[in-house]
C-alpha cells in the first residue's frame, strides 16, 4: 500500500467505505470490489477492502480497538498484542517513568499502551507509511496528545529529555527470522547503548535469545499470555535483585530468580507438573522445583514431579496413573481397554510427532486422556494421566 491510498483512506469517502466494510465477509473480495468500483475509485476500493481484511486479522492482538484502528500487513504481523503492552507499560509507570521514547514504534501498539498508562511518547519510525498509520492510530483512540510521531532514524534521536526508552528492533529479513541479536535493526549492542543512556529502558528481544546474550546488569523477562510464550524483555534500571524473570499474562503473576542449581532427577511420583513456557525460557524451573518440592524426571527434560499436589500459577499439573516405556501397541490396548476417546498427547524429548500418533491410535469412546511422550532417566517413556484439580479450585 502506498502512502498516498492510506490518506484516501483518512477522507470523508475513505471513513465511509471503511465503515460499509465493518461486516465484510472474507472469500467476498470479488463480489464486494465489484459492487463498490461502480461509485467508488478503484484504488480507493482496492485500499479499503485490504484495510478491513487487516483489521479483520488485527482484532486477535487488539480486540475492539482494532475496528478503529488502521495497520500495514508488517504492522499485524509484528506488533505487540495489547495484554503484553499494557503489562509492560505498567511496568513502566511503576518506575515512575513519564516520558518515554519509542524506537521502531511501528503503527503504535506499545505508545498506545504507554499512553493510556498516562506517559508522554516519543514515537519513532523511519518508514513514512508506518508512521502516517501510527498517527492515525493515536488520532482514532483519542491519544494524539499524549503521542508526538517522528519520522526519523532511530540512532538520530536525541534522548537527553526522556526517562525511558522502548526498542522494538525488526527481527525479521529477507530470509525470515532473525536469531543473532546483532543482526536486529537496529543491532542488540546499538539498543543497549540508547538503554544506557536514560534511567530505565525495555529492549524487546526473541524469546530464543541466549541467556550470555543478556547484557551485564539487565533483567530478563520471559512474558506468556495464555500459555504461550510471546516475548522477552531485557529491563534496565530496575534495581532487579534477580537477573531473570518470568511473567504470566492475563494474571500477571511473576517468578524472579535464576541462582538456583537445577533440581535433582528421581522417579515419576504421583503428580506430573508442566513449567509454564516462560518458566523454561527464564530456566526458573528450579524455583518452582523447590516451591512444590519436586524433582526433574529426567535432567535434560523441564517436567517436575511429586508427592503432593499444591497450588502454583507457574506449572501445570497432572495426576498420573501409568509410567510405561514407549510402545503403540500397549498405548493402543490401554486406551481401548479404558474406553478413551480423546486424547491429548503432549511431547517433551521425544521424536514421535503428536498428530502421527493420534492417526496411528484411532481412539474411541467417552473418556479422556492425557498422554505425555518424554523421557524419564534416559530412556523412552509414556506416561498416562488427566489434569489435576487445583487445590482450592
Amino acid at each position: 500500500m502506498e502512502i498516498e491510498s492510506f490518506r484516501a483512506l483518512l477522507t470523508d469517502e475513505g471513513q465511509g467505505l471503511l465503515a460499509e466494510l465493518r461486516d465484510f465477509v472474507p472469500g467476498q473480495e470479488l463480489a464486494v470490489a465489484t459492487r463498490l468500483r461502480r461509485s467508488h475509485p478503484a484504488e480507493l476500493v482496492s485500499a479499503a477492502i485490504g484495510q478491513a481484511r487487516l483489521r479483520q486479522r488485527a482484532a486477535a492482538k487488539f480486540g475492539a480497538d482494532a475496528e478503529r484502528m488502521y495497520f500495514t500487513p508488517d504492522g499485524v504481523e509484528q506488533a505487540t498484542r495489547t495484554s503484553v503492552a499494557d503489562w509492560r507499560a505498567r511496568r513502566f509507570a511503576e518506575l515512575g517513568v513519564g516520558y518515554v521514547a519509542d524506537l521502531c514504534s511501528g503503527i503504535g501498539g506499545d505508545a498506545i499502551a504507554l499512553a493510556r498508562a498516562g506517559i508522554t511518547v516519543l514515537a519513532v519510525d523511519r518508514d513514512p507509511l508506518t508512521c502516517a498509520v501510527a498517527e492515525a492510530n493515536a488520532e482514532a483512540l483519542g491519544l494524539s496528545e499524549l503521542i508526538v510521531q517522528q519520522c526519523s532514524d532511530v540512532t538520530d534521536i536525541d534522548l537527553t529529555a526522556c526517562e525511558g526508552v522502548f526498542v522494538d528492533p525488526a527481527r525479521r529479513g529477507g530470509r525470515g527470522r532473525i536469531f543473532d541479536p546483532e543482526a536486529y535493526s537496529p543491532p542488540l549492542s546499538v539498543a543497549v547503548r540508547a538503554a544506557r543512556a536514560v534511567p530505565h529502558a525495555a529492549l524487546k528481544v526473541a524469546p530464543g535469545i541466549p541467556h550470555d546474550a543478556v547484557p551485564e546488569g539487565a533483567e530478563a523477562e520471559w512474558v506468556s499470555d495464555g500459555g504461550d510464550v510471546k516475548e522477552a524483555v531485557l529491563w534496565f534500571g530496575t534495581d532487579a535483585g534477580q537477573p531473570h524473570r518470568a511473567t504470566l499474562l492475563p494474571t500477571g503473576d511473576s517468578l524472579t530468580g535464576g541462582r538456583l542449581p537445577d533440581p535433582e532427577a528421581g522417579p515419576v511420583r504421583r503428580y506430573l507438573y508442566e513449567p509454564d513456557g516462560a518458566v523454561i525460557r527464564a530456566h526458573l524451573v528450579a524455583e518452582v522445583a523447590a516451591r512444590l518440592g519436586a524433582t526433574l524426571i529426567d535432567p535434560t527434560i523441564a517436567y517436575l514431579t511429586a508427592d503432593e499436589l499444591l497450588p502454583t500459577p507457574f506449572a501445570t499439573p497432572y495426576e498420573i496413573t501409568d509410567v510405561l516405556p514407549f510402545g503403540l501397541k500397549k498405548l493402543k490396548a490401554l486406551l481401548r481397554e479404558r474406553g478413551v476417546g480423546t486424547v491429548v498427547i503432549k511431547k517433551r524429548g521425544s521424536a514421535v510427532e503428536p498428530e502421527e500418533l493420534r492417526r496411528k491410535l484411532r481412539p474411541e469412546g467417552v473418556n479422556s486422556c492425557t498422554v505425555f511422550l518424554t523421557r524419564v532417566a534416559g530412556a523412552p517413556t509414556m506416561l498416562l494421566g488427566q489434569p489435576a484439580l487445583r487445590p482450592g479450585a
